[in-house]
């Protein structure tokens, strides 16, 4: 199934938060997803099992190198 994500990653503990959302996209775009990013979040398009995966690893690596708040909210039925 394809799902369309609204995700916002926040870096707690950086002061520079471009270079952490940058990097966490790219994960995400090794991983086959689509991703728009935004001021605020940003938008991963995909299979559904291929961008949870995509999100967990991205999570994790972003969460090795400072502390870190995730939000994903997902949609089966959205403009794909």
């Amino acid at each position: 199934m394809n799902v369309e994500t609204e995700v916002s990653l926040y870096p707690l503990t950086e002061v520079n938060l471009e270079h952490p959302v940058h990097d966490f996209a790219r994960i995400l775009k090794t991983h086959g997803c689509t991703v728009e990013v935004g001021p605020m979040s940003s938008i991963v398009k995909g299979e559904s099992t291929r961008v949870f995966e995509a999100l967990r690893i991205g999570y994790e690596e972003a969460a090795k190198k400072s502390g870190c708040l995730l939000l994903v909210k997902a949609c089966n039925v959205c403009p794909l």
